[in-house]
């Protein structure tokens, strides 16, 4: 999901891994970080193409359903 370059948690869980770091060139569709959730590893993925302007978690941070993970401009 986006709201204005916002990506956010498509379901509750805990970030496991983080795979861009900021300031970094992403392509749609790229990984961006793995969130656990029910024993099962998902990929959140970059909506669109631009620059990661901002990373709101932490590997090993719980989120919930909403809850903002990355700012993409």
């Amino acid at each position: 999901q986006v709201i204005s370059g916002t990506v956010t948690a498509p379901m509750t869980g805990k970030i496991i891994s983080i795979k861009v770091g900021k300031g970094e060139q992403v392509k749609a569709g790229q990984v961006l970080c793995i969130l656990e959730a029910m024993k099962m590893e998902n990929e959140i993925t970059a909506p669109v193409a631009g620059v990661v302007r901002e990373i709101l978690v932490s590997e090993g941070a719980s989120v919930s359903e909403g809850d903002p993970l990355f700012v993409i401009g």
